[in-house]
C-alpha cells in the first residue's frame, strides 16, 4: 500500500476546504458538488491520477437538520412496537416449547422490527381502486414478526399464531413468504437467499416495460426489496443490479438490513460490509442511503470537533461493532470510546447505562422514516438503504448481538423477563411462569392500526387475483401447423415462431404476448420479431442499427414487446417469473414465452423454475435446441438429455417433448385455456428441436391424447404375428417411425407407432391412480391412462427418447406389455446426428434390433432371425456403456 501524500503546502489546503465550506453554507452541497465535480474533471484533462473512491465516511446520509418529523402518534407506535416484537417472540419460542422441530427465528425481526413498522404504518399502499399497490418482497427470516402484526389488526388468529409452522391441517402458518402455501397473503417467495433481489429488479423492470407498453397506468409504484447483509454474498444477490441502475429503475428500493452478522458468524468480521456494500452499488449507478446512527450520536457528532469519534467511526471494523453490542456500556467505554483522549472526553460525564443506550440507526424511527421518505422521492435511478442494526436487539442475554443468536429458538424464564421489562410488555410474573401469552392491542391501537391501513389502501401484505381471463384463440387459428407439410421440412421450433407470430396478431391476446429471449432470438428463428414488435428498451434506439436496411433489422424502442435480456438466463427467468405473476402483481395477465437452450434451463436456473411454481406462475417456458443427440455440434455442456427429468419436480410444471407441428399447436393452445381462460396456476414447458424432417397431418381425435402424453399416430393395416409397437418422443420418434419401415422390409415386423408427447404427465396420472387405490381399496379401482391406451397393443413395446432412460421408465409399472427403454444416459459430445445417435444407442438400428430381441424373447421369432437383425442392424455387444464414457 502506498504511503499517503505529504500536504505540501497546508495553507493552501486549509483555503481551499474553508473555500467549499463556505460554498455549501451560501449555495448549499449541490453546489459544491457541481463545483468538485467540475475540479475534478478539469484535473483528470489536465493528466491528473485522481484516486478514485465509491464510498462516503461512516456516517448517515441524511443530516439532523435535513430531518422532517415523523407523522402518526410516536407514542402509540412504540406501544405496539414493542408488543409487536413480543408476539413474534412468542410465536416461535412457545412453538418450540412444544417441540424444537419446529424451528423459527427471532433475532432477525428482532434486529428489524422499527423498519416493517415504519413500512406498514407509513409507506406501503396496498391495491385500491386508485392505487395499483407497492409491491413488498419481505425478508423471509423476519416472517414470525409480520404474522404477529397481522394478529394484532386482527387479520390472523392466535390459534394461527400456535399452529406457526404447522400447516399439514391446513389452518398453519408457512415457515416463510410462500404464495403456493399462503395464496392470499404473500406475494413473492423470498428464502432461497438471493433470489429476492433479482425478482425484486426484475418485478420493478417489468413494472416500467407494463407502463411503457400502455398497459398499466404510470404512477408512483415501488418496489421494496428487504435483505440481509449476509444474503448479499449470494452472486444473485448483486448480479442485476447494473440492469436496475442502466433503465433508472426509479420504482426500486433495497433496504439491507446490516446487522453485521450471518447464521454462524460476522458477515465481514475484518472490514465492513455497509462500505463494501455501498461501493458496489454507488459504483454501478444506485443512490446509496446510510442509516448507521440513532439519534444519541447527534449529539456527540456535534461536538466531536476534533474529529476523532467520526475517525474512530471510519476505523473500526465491523467484527469490533459486533462484539460491542454483545457486551455492556462499561465495555463500550473502554474498548469503543477510550481508543483516543478526544472520545474518551466526549462520554466522560455519561453513565455506562446512557453509552449503552445509544442506538444504532435503524432501531431509531424517525431516522428510518426519514431514509424511506427520501427513497421514495427518487428520481432517475434505484435506491440502496443500508441499516445497520444489532442482530437479537432487545434479547439481552438470549442471543443480542451474540453469534448463536440466528439458532435460537427458545429463551429462559429470566431472559423473558428482562425483555418483558425492557420493552415495558404487560404481562406478569405469574403470567410467564405458566406460558408465554400473546398480548393483543387495546381498542384505541386496534383503532390506530387500522386508521393506518386504510389510508394506505388496506391490509398489507396481500396478494390479489381478481384479474379477468382472457379469451383465447381455438385451435383453427393455427391450422396451417394441423396440416401436412408436403415438401415442406422444418423444425419444431420454426413451428412454434408461426404460432407464436399468430398469437402476436390476434387481436384479443396480442398486445399481452411477452417473448423473451436470452440473446438467442436469430438462433431459434425469431429475429423477424425484431422489426414487427420490436425489442424493449427504455431509452429507445438512440443510434442506427448496422442492419438498419435489412428487413429484421434490429429494433429496439421504448414499447418494444421482446425482452432480449442478452447472455443472461437468470435475469430471463426472473422477467419470465414478471411477467407469469402480472396477474397478480398488475391485475393485468400477461403471456410470456421464455424460449432459450434446453440445457441452460433447468439445469440452470432451477432454483428460479421452483420459486416461479411456489408463485402460482402462468406462462411458457420454451427448451430450445433440446435433446441429447438433436444438438449435434455443441458438445458435452450443451447436449440436453434431462431438462424433462428436472421439470417432473416441480409439481405444478406440465411439460411435453412434441414431435409434430400439430403437436405444438395442440399443447399451446391447451396451456392458453388452462392458464389464461380457466387460469389454473400451471406453467408450461415445451421441448423444441432444431432439426428439419416432414409434419404430418393430425391424425382424427388426436388432440386427447397429445394433452394427456400419449397416443396412437400411425397404426399397422394388418398386423402380423411378429409386431411391435415403437414409441416415441421428440425428433427420436422419427427414428422409431424409420424403425418401423426397416423392421418391415427387412423380417415382416409390422408396427404401431406411438407417439409419447408427455412420459411426465402419463406418470403423474398413473401414480395418482396408485394412490386412490391404495388409500380406497374398496373402491371401484382407477386404471392408468397409459393402461388403458395400450390395453388392446399387440407385442412388446418399444420406447425411445433423446432423454435419459428415467424419463420413460416412469410408466414401466402401468405397461402390461414387455417394455424395453432406450435413452441418452451419459455426457453429451459434439459430432453427427447420425453418429451421436448410434453412440447413445436410440437410432433406428437400435430401436429396430430391440424389437427383435423382445420379439425373440416372446418366442415370436427364431434365434436365427434375431442374428441376422443384429448383423444386419450393425450391433456391438461389447460396445462401451455410452453413460460411462
Amino acid at each position: 500500500m502506498k504511503d499517503a501524500p505529504q500536504d505540501m503546502d497546508p495553507v493552501e489546503s486549509q483555503e481551499w476546504q474553508e473555500a467549499i465550506e463556505d460554498v455549501i453554507e451560501r449555495d448549499g452541497a449541490d453546489r459544491a458538488h457541481f463545483l468538485l465535480d467540475k475540479a475534478v474533471q478539469r484535473a483528470r484533462a489536465a493528466g491528473a491520477k485522481l484516486p478514485f473512491s465509491a464510498t462516503t465516511p461512516y456516517q448517515n446520509t441524511i443530516s439532523p437538520d435535513d430531518e422532517v418529523e415523523i407523522p402518526g402518534d410516536h407514542e402509540m407506535e412504540w406501544r405496539i412496537r414493542t408488543i409487536n416484537r413480543w408476539n413474534a417472540m412468542a410465536t416461535v419460542v412457545k412453538r418450540n416449547k412444544e417441540s424444537s422441530e419446529y424451528g423459527g427465528h427471532i433475532a432477525s425481526f428482532a434486529s428489524s422490527a422499527a423498519l416493517y413498522d415504519v413500512g406498514l404504518n407509513h409507506f406501503w399502499r396496498s391495491k385500491s381502486a386508485i392505487h395499483g399497490g407497492d409491491l413488498v418482497f419481505f425478508q423471509g427470516h423476519v416472517i414470525p414478526g409480520i404474522y404477529a402484526r397481522s394478529f394484532m389488526e386482527g387479520r390472523i388468529s392466535e390459534e394461527q399464531l400456535k399452529e406457526f409452522r404447522s400447516e399439514v391441517s391446513g389452518k398453519g402458518l408457512s415457515s416463510y413468504p410462500h404464495p403456493w402455501l399462503m395464496p392470499d397473503y404473500w406475494q413473492f417467495p423470498t428464502v432461497s437467499m438471493g433470489l429476492g433481489p433479482l425478482m425484486a429488479i426484475y418485478q420493478a423492470r417489468f413494472m416500467k416495460y407494463m407502463e411503457n407498453r400502455g398497459l398499466i397506468e404510470k404512477s408512483d409504484r415501488k418496489v421494496w426489496a428487504f435483505l440481509g447483509d449476509g444474503e448479499m454474498d449470494e452472486p444473485e444477490s448483486l448480479g442485476a443490479i447494473h440492469l436496475a441502475a442502466r433503465e433508472k429503475l426509479d420504482n426500486l428500493i433495497f433496504v439491507v438490513n446490516c446487522n453485521l452478522q450471518r447464521l454462524d458468524g460476522p458477515v465481514r468480521g475484518n472490514s465492513k460490509i455497509v462500505q463494501e456494500l455501498e461501493g458496489n452499488f454507488r459504483g454501478s449507478g444506485w443512490d446509496v442511503i446510510k442509516l448507521l446512527w440513532g439519534k444519541g450520536w447527534d449529539e456527540l457528532l456535534e461536538q466531536d470537533t476534533s474529529g476523532k469519534l467520526r475517525q474512530l467511526m471510519d476505523e473500526t471494523i465491523d467484527g469490533d461493532y459486533q462484539t460491542f453490542k454483545s457486551k455492556d456500556g462499561a465495555y463500550i467505554r473502554k474498548h469503543f470510546f477510550g481508543k483516543y483522549p478526544e472520545t474518551a472526553e466526549l462520554v466522560k460525564d455519561w453513565t455506562d447505562d446512557q453509552i449503552w443506550a445509544l442506538r444504532r440507526g435503524g432501531h431509531d424511527p424517525k431516522k428510518v422514516y426519514n431514509a424511506f421518505k427520501r427513497a421514495t422521492e427518487a428520481e432517475g435511478q434505484p435506491t440502496l438503504i443500508l441499516v445497520k442494526t444489532v442482530k437479537g436487539y432487545g434479547m439481552g442475554t438470549a442471543g443480542e448481538g451474540q453469534n448463536t443468536t440466528h439458532q435460537q429458538k427458545k429463551m429462559q424464564l429470566d431472559q423473558l423477563k428482562a425483555m418483558r421489562d425492557r420493552f415495558k410488555i404487560p404481562v406478569t410474573d405469574e403470567e410467564l411462569e405458566k406460558d408465554i401469552p400473546f398480548v393483543s392491542l387495546n381498542n384505541a391501537q386496534k383503532a390506530y392500526l387500522a386508521e393506518r391501513r386504510k389510508e394506505l389502501g388496506g391490509a398489507f401484505p396481500k396478494r390479489f387475483t381478481d384479474a379477468p381471463s382472457l379469451e383465447v384463440p381455438a385451435l383453427e387459428a393455427f391450422k396451417k401447423e394441423l396440416q401436412d407439410s408436403g415438401d415442406r421440412e422444418f423444425s419444431t421450433t420454426m413451428a412454434f415462431v408461426r404460432i407464436l407470430t399468430t398469437l402476436l396478431r390476434d387481436k384479443k391476446v396480442g398486445k399481452q404476448v411477452v417473448p423473451i429471449v436470452p440473446d438467442e432470438s436469430r438462433t431459434f428463428g425469431m429475429e423477424g420479431l425484431f422489426r414487427s414488435v420490436g425489442i424493449y428498451n427504455p431509452l429507445g434506439q438512440q443510434y442506427t442499427p448496422e442492419d438498419r436496411e435489412q428487413m429484421s433489422y434490429y429494433k429496439e424502442s421504448a414499447d418494444g414487446q421482446v425482452l432480449q435480456e442478452g447472455i443472461n438466463e437468470a435475469g430471463a427467468m426472473a422477467d419470465w417469473i414478471a411477467a407469469a405473476t402480472s396477474y397478480s402483481t398488475h391485475g393485468v395477465p400477461m403471456i410470456p414465452f421464455y424460449i432459450y437452450y434446453s440445457m441452460f434451463g433447468f439445469q440452470r436456473i432451477g432454483d428460479l423454475a421452483w420459486a416461479a411454481g411456489d408463485s402460482r406462475a402462468r406462462g411458457f417456458m420454451l427448451g430450445g435446441t433440446a435433446g441429447r443427440t438433436t444438438l449435434n455440434g455443441e458438445g458435452l455442456q450443451h447436449e440436453d438429455g434431462h431438462s424433462h427429468i428436472l421439470a417432473g419436480t416441480i409439481p405444478n410444471c406440465v411439460s411435453y417433448d412434441p414431435t409434430f407441428s400439430y403437436e405444438v399447436a395442440v399443447i399451446v393452445q391447451h396451456g392458453l385455456e388452462r392458464m389464461f381462460k380457466n387460469q389454473e396456476d400451471v406453467f408450461f414447458y415445451l421441448t423444441l428441436m432444431n432439426e428439419n424432417y416432414h409434419h404430418p397431418e393430425m391424425p382424427m381425435g388426436a388432440e386427447e391424447g397429445i394433452i394427456k402424453g400419449l397416443y396412437r399416430m400411425r397404426r399397422a393395416e394388418k398386423p402380423a404375428k411378429k409386431h411391435v409397437n415403437l414409441m416415441g418422443s421428440g425428433t427420436i420418434l422419427v427414428q422409431a417411425i424409420k424403425a418401423a419401415e426397416m423392421l418391415e422390409k427387412d423380417f415382416g415386423v409390422t408396427s404401431d407407432i406411438w407417439s409419447a408427447t408427455s412420459f411426465n404427465e402419463l406418470a403423474r396420472d398413473y401414480q395418482d391412480c396408485e394412490r386412490h387405490n391404495r388409500l380406497n381399496p374398496f373402491a371401484e379401482e382407477r386404471v392408468p391412462y397409459v393402461t388403458q391406451t395400450l390395453a388392446n397393443a399387440q407385442g412388446p413395446v418399444i420406447v425411445a427418447t433423446d432423454y435419459m432412460k428415467n424419463y420413460a421408465e416412469q410408466v414401466r409399472g402401468a405397461v402390461k406389455q414387455r417394455f424395453t427403454v432406450l435413452g441418452t444416459d451419459g455426457f453429451g459430445r459434439s459430432d453427427s446426428r447420425v453418429n451421436l445417435r448410434r453412440f447413445f444407442e436410440v437410432d433406428a438400428n437400435h430401436i429396430a434390433a430391440a424389437a427383435m430381441v423382445d420379439l425373440y424373447r416372446e418366442g415370436v421369432v427364431g434365434e436365427k432371425d434375431l442374428e441376422a437383425a443384429l448383423k444386419k442392424y450393425d450391433i456391438d455387444g461389447g460396445k462401451p456403456n455410452p453413460r460411462l464414457v
